[in-house]
């Protein structure tokens, strides 16, 4: 249900909550500042009166000292309640990324399959900011003007009630022009962080596939994505810009019409002597002094709007449910025994089924290979077992637990991952293989795993060894290397069941020899998911199931499939025909050569 802008604010402000002595300084320090502003011209009165008409020594002996010292408060209460609102808006947005990031960490692989990246970092690095206005400029400028009109506003009574009553029939009509503009603002706001997302996400891509845009050709229609995309931010600024400027220059001409019909009945009163003269110029002071506040006051709503809707797009993420983990088991070291019982799968608002009615019994230690063409459901079974995605109906069992029944930690840390595309992180090559729960091993345990895996030869010819930094994605190192550090974790973690995910597809001979070499060992004792197009990986698995529009159609071991001449040995003649005729197209090249 969509929050009105009073729950909104409110939610907002509970995150100042933890911060109210800071935020207390400084509403009172606002509070001591603002009320030296209508001081100023209500000293006028006596000022003037005691020294031009009075011609009193005392009066013109005290003045400066009461002027210096009404600006000393006013600055040394303005720098502390400043300082306290700014301190409060920084904690204030280090704890809504905090939250927002947990969050990130915390949601269904769905969620990131149907949120584009750049509009999630967007939430992360633009709206949050946006909010912090919200919750500390607003406030400060509300309560520091509104003392300060109220003290104006009761000055101006005290000195005459019926002009000031006068000049307060521009409220209805400032309120209108405020509330007209404010639908506006808002609107502009959400479009405005909509199209930063957008931005983000061009530049994430482009920066991400770089190679690609410069092999070819793309710089152009990339700079005119992204010129389309800083467009259609700066238009929505600029309606943003509109509303705001116009706000202010509206606000001001209507109060500046009623202080032109004051002044000029002050000015008769004080003609007839019902008012002197510093009484005259005191009440005219505090009439111009209004205008400032009233402008500020206006201006407000431009944070206001803005804040809302950041806050609309923040806390629509906070409020997204998380990875559900309904599991109140708890296992230790599983054998590894994997069962799927007649298991559906359908993706949401989508009725095709991606998995029909899935029956597979794999036994501990046992390695089954997954085969079959682009979209027949093999990486969607296998990520059903760490329970990325749940399944529509049927149930998984791993050692007899039904894997809804157990806690998701206990799940995952007894499953190993190694994938076609390795996630390295910016980190040196020890944290990349002792990563997450591993991270406090001894050293040479890392140093065994990386040797099991085949790395520690191209390791020790790096400059600082295990401390050598591995760059953004793993890109100072080659595709081979980061498939042996990749499966260097997945040894250390010492999983017993393990999920390749087409880990040798994108290698040269070379690399692929000394990384099959390490899945071999990996491999050993361990219940095993491995995903391949090239058949030739796979022809040792236990088992090969063949996999067809989500279903099982066929299962066997290598020798027994290919006899059968069925499914898999029609892929299988398929894919040896094709590299036999390349075989035979580069043997003839070599030739002519």
């Amino acid at each position: 249900m969509k929050m009105t802008s009073i729950q909104l604010y409110k939610r907002l402000l509970g995150y100042v909550k933890p911060y109210w002595h800071a935020f207390a300084i400084s509403i009172l320090g606002m509070a001591v500042a603002a009320a030296t502003e209508p001081m100023l011209p209500a000293m006028l009165k006596p000022f003037l009166d005691g020294t031009f008409v009075h011609k009193d020594d005392a009066v013109m002996y005290w003045a400066p000292a009461i002027i210096l010292a009404i600006f000393f408060v006013r600055g040394v209460a303005g720098f502390f309640g400043s300082y306290a609102i700014h301190w409060v808006g920084n904690k204030l947005v280090m704890d809504l990324r905090a939250e927002m990031f947990a969050k990130l960490l915390s949601l269904p692989t769905r969620y990131y399959d149907d949120h584009a990246t750049g509009t999630m970092i967007s939430k992360l690095t633009y709206d949050v900011t946006n909010v912090s206005a919200a919750a500390t400029t607003v406030v400060t400028i509300t309560v520091r003007d509104s003392i300060i009109i109220v003290g104006l506003l009761g000055w101006l009574f005290y000195l005459d009630w019926k002009l000031t009553l006068l000049s307060l029939i521009v409220a209805p009509v400032v309120g209108l022009v405020i509330h007209t503009i404010n639908r506006r603002l808002r609107n502009s706001s959400r479009d405005t962080q909509l199209a930063m997302g957008s931005i983000t996400q061009v530049i994430e891509e482009s920066v991400t596939a770089h190679k690609v845009v410069k092999l070819f050709g793309g710089q152009r229609y990339e700079q005119e994505r992204f010129h389309e995309e800083i467009n259609w931010v700066r238009r929505h600024l600029m309606k943003q810009a509109t509303a705001a400027l116009a706000n202010v220059p509206i606000v001001q001409m209507v109060a500046a019409m009623a202080l032109s019909l004051v002044i000029f009945l002050a000015i008769g009163q004080a003609q007839s002597d019902t008012s002197t003269v510093g009484g005259f110029l005191s009440f005219v002071a505090a009439m111009l002094m209004l205008t400032a506040p009233l402008k500020r006051l206006a201006s407000v709503n431009e944070f206001m709007q803005r804040g809302l809707a950041a806050a609309e797009s923040i806390f629509e993420l906070i409020d997204t449910p998380s990875e559900m983990d309904t599991g109140t088991t708890t296992i230790a070291r599983a054998n590894g025994n994997l069962a799927f019982k007649h298991v559906n799968l359908s993706y949401q608002d989508d009725e095709r089924l991606a998995l029909h009615d899935i029956c597979l019994d794999i036994p501990a230690g046992q390695s089954v290979a997954l085969v079959g063409a682009s979209g027949s459901g093999k990486s969607t079974m296998a990520n059903l077992v760490p329970r990325f995605y749940l399944p529509s109906s049927g149930s998984i069992t791993l050692d007899g637990h039904d894997l809804s029944g157990l806690t998701l930690e206990s799940l995952r840390a007894n499953i190993a991952l190694v994938s076609q595309e390795v996630v390295l992180f910016n980190d040196t090559i020890a944290a990349n293989i002792a990563y997450g729960q591993m991270r406090e091993v001894p050293e040479a345990e890392i140093i065994a795993a990386a040797q099991a895996a085949h790395a520690m030869e191209f390791i020790r010819e790096l400059p600082q060894g295990l401390n050598t930094l591995v760059g953004e994605k793993g890109v100072r190192l080659s595709g081979g290397q980061r498939q042996r550090l990749a499966i260097a974790r997945a040894i250390l973690k010492n999983a017993p069941v393990l999920i390749l995910d087409e880990a040798t597809s994108a290698l040269d001979s070379e690399s692929e020899r000394h990384v099959q070499a390490a899945l071999e060992t990996l491999m050993q004792g361990r219940t095993t998911l491995v995903i391949a197009h090239r058949l030739s990986t796979i022809e040792k698995a236990d088992r090969i199931v063949v996999l067809q529009k989500g279903q099982i159609v066929e299962t066997g071991t290598h020798r027994e499939l290919l006899d059968k001449n069925g499914v898999y040995a029609q892929l299988h003649r398929i894919q040896f025909e094709w590299h036999d005729a390349e075989r035979e197209k580069i043997q003839g090249i070599e030739l002519t050569a």
